[in-house]
Formats: structure tokens, sequence, C-alpha cells
């Protein structure tokens, strides 16, 4: 099982390898990065009230958060915007409803006056509640518009106060909206309770979950994470595919992204035409609690409904991405206004949520579709070009054969002499 895992990623890495290599240079489609938009963060803090324990160098986590956020502003690149939204920070009585609001935006998210962030973030004092959840859904707005990548950074020493409005559940929302938002969380001396939750959040958008003990650790990965939003980055296109091949959309080469139920079956439509060939991988995640032994099949098929080919991949709980591809080629054609042939891509899952578990929305899709220009002969695709005629198969096949013979009988007559004497 761990083998077809490590197959179907080495199949997807060798589609997006073999893509990038053979492909035509052309203009920006969908979900290629083309440079122009500005990258946005929005660093969102912990001011509840367990920041003043001293834990982190012999001061405290507020102390390590101001020195570590004071290094990252200095170091922010020139072309990210950088916001800062705290938590906890204005709120130090019982009301659990009136805890629950207290998020704000400490600084907007923008071109950073580091001056300006400095003095902000030197206010601030460890207070109240731990309302993350309602601090996620007023960051997304902080980073609502734009082309951009959109990231935001949570900082936090414990799990949310504020249930029924599970974070989790807020991150699923987030990440269904096909903004493209990623969230990643990191969990200042953590405990078992809140890195359960801070992984589920960063795992709803594909973002990433981090320990931090030390102050160091702290502003090396901020840093880290601001500078990742500053690389250029694909942004996935949002799109729907249908139940049936006929109602799917028709998608050109890009990066998609969709929501799929469990255990749903979604069409998307591609247009091949002769002598091109298509290369399709998909990745579905399971970002919530789902029952081992699960598998995800893409299957290319024509508007029939006849299998062409297909890729699968299966996974038993350990990991949370289940990938794999394909590669479909045309035969060339003489006529030089041959049709193109529709392919429909069929993705299926076997995912089953586990008990108590929300099966909406639906397990996040990334779907890439790549129309490149096809080898001289298309049906040696199959085979990579390895052995063409499959000649050389046979060849090494006869000398097997031929060698294990001649083995065989210089061990008989190493016996007969052996016996002999």
């Amino acid at each position: 099982m761990i083998r077809t895992q490590r197959l179907a990623a080495g199949v997807c890495a060798l589609l997006a390898a073999l893509a990038a290599g053979l492909a035509h240079p052309v203009a920006a489609s969908a979900g290629e990065p083309t440079g122009e938009a500005t990258a946005k963060v929005d660093l969102v803090l912990d001011v509840s009230g367990s920041m003043r324990a001293r834990d982190i160098d012999g001061g405290t986590r507020m102390a390590a958060a101001k020195q570590a956020f004071n290094e990252v502003l200095d170091a922010t690149p020139e072309e990210v915007q950088l916001g800062i939204r705290t938590l906890g920070a204005n709120y130090a009585g019982d009301d659990q409803k009136t805890g629950c609001k207290d998020t704000a935006q400490l600084y907007p998210v923008s071109t950073l006056d580091r001056t300006e962030a400095k003095s902000a973030v030197a206010t601030l004092s460890p207070t109240g509640w731990t309302p993350i959840g309602p601090a996620l859904l007023k960051a997304a707005d902080d980073l609502n518009g734009g082309d951009g990548s959109k990231r935001i950074v949570l900082i936090s020493d414990g799990e949310d106060t504020c249930a029924p409005l599970d974070p989790c559940e807020v991150a699923r929302e987030i990440a269904a909206k096909g903004i493209g938002m990623t969230i990643d969380t990191l969990g200042l001396v953590p405990n078992t309770k809140m890195r359960k939750q801070l992984s589920c959040i960063a795992e709803a958008t594909g973002g990433t979950y981090t320990s931090v003990e030390h102050t160091d650790e702290l502003t090396d990965k901020v840093n880290q994470l601001v500078d990742r939003a500053a690389d250029p980055v694909v942004t996935p296109v949002a799109t729907e595919g249908a139940a049936q091949c006929t109602d799917a959309p028709t998608l050109k080469s890009g990066l998609y992204t969709d929501r799929e139920e469990f255990g749903q079956q979604r069409f998307y439509r591609v247009d091949v035409n002769p002598g091109q060939e298509l290369r399709a991988s998909v990745s579905v995640a399971a970002d919530r609690a789902v029952s081992p032994d699960y598998g995800v099949l893409l299957r290319a098929v024509t508007v029939h409904g006849r299998e062409i080919v297909r890729g699968e991949a299966t996974g038993n709980g350990r990991t949370d991405v289940v990938s794999t591809g394909l590669r479909h080629p045309t035969a060339e054609s003489d006529e030089d206004d041959a049709p193109a042939e529709t392919v429909c891509l069929q993705v299926t899952n076997s995912f089953s949520a586990a008990s108590g578990v929300k099966t909406t929305p639906g397990l996040p899709l990334e779907l890439t579709v790549d129309v490149v220009d096809g080898p001289s002969q298309a049906s040696d695709v199959a085979s990579f070009g390895l052995g063409r005629g499959w000649w050389l198969l046979g060849v090494l096949v006869l000398v097997g054969f031929l060698a294990g013979l001649l083995w065989g009988w210089v061990s008989r007559w190493r016996v007969a002499v052996w016996r002999t004497n």
C-alpha cells in the first residue's frame, strides 16, 4: 500500500516534470502565475491571558511573540502587504459572549510602515479569551480582494474557547470559497488538544502546522512563511465538475480546484487535438477525520463512456492527501481540419466520514490538466519510449533463458564429477 502511494506520487511528479519540459511557452492560462499580483499576509496573534506564562527562554510567551514580530517586520519584503490582527487583546471580563467577539485589526493589511507597526505591537498585553474561529473569519475579510497570494499566519498558545464556532469548520468554509487562501498555524509550547486543532486548521487550507518552543524558532518560521508569500504562486482556478460527462465544464491546460462529496464522482471535459497528449493528475485531501482504507480513481473516458486509460491510488490513514495521474496520446491525422477528441476526466473517491464528522462541504480536490504536443509515435507512449518494438525485451528474455540452461548443465556436471571422485 505504501508502495502504491509512492508510485502515485512519483507519477504525479513525472507528469509535472514532463509537462514543464515539453509544453511550449504560452501566455499565462488557468492556474499559472502572472507575477503582477501583490502578496498579502495577515499575522493573527493570540493575546489571551495565558500568554503571560513564563516558559519560553526564561521570559513570557508575549515577550517572545513581540521580539519575533519586531524581527519579522524588519525582514518583510517590500513587495508583501502585511497586516496584524489580534484575538483576546481587549476584553478581560468573564462574559463569554463578549470575550468571543474580542478580535481587532492592530495594523491594516497594506504596504508596511515598520515604525508604526512596531509601535502597535509594543502596546499589546495579555488579556482575555481565545476566539480563534471569529479571528480567522475577520482575517479572511482583511485579505479579501486582489489576485495575489493570501496567507494567514496564526500564532496561539491554546485551543479555541469560543465553541460551538469550531475553528476547523471555519477553515473549511474559507477553503470552500475557492479564493486560494492559506492558513499556517504555529503553536507555542503546544499540548495535544491544541496541536490537533491547529493541525486541522492548517490542513483544511493546505497550510502547515509548526510547534514552537523558542523565540528564534518563532522568528525563523514566521519569516519563512512571509517570504513564501512573496514567491510567485500558482493559484488554482475554481471550477465545478458535473455528475455526468455531457454536463461537464470544458477545461484548458491549468490548475483547478473543486469540492467532491464522499463517495462522489465528478466529470470534466478536455479537448485534445490530433497529435497531442493529455496529461492529468488529481489530488484529494482528507481535511477531516475519515475511515481508514480509501482511494482515488482518475479515468479518461470517451463521451460514450468507454474507458481509455486510468490512474488510481489508495491510502490507509497514513497520509492526508491521495494523488494519481494518467497520460493519453492521440494519433496524428493527415487532415488539416481534423476535429479534436473530447476526453472526459472522471474523478471518483472512496473516502467515508468517521462517525459524527460533517460531510459538507466536500473534500478539497485539485486537478492538473496539461495538453502538449505528443511524441513522434504516440503508440510508444505507454512504454515511455522504452524498447521500441519490444525487441530489446525479447533479446533479454532469450539471453536469460540460455544462461539458465547453461548454468543448469554446469551444475549437473559438477555434481557428477563429485560423485565419481
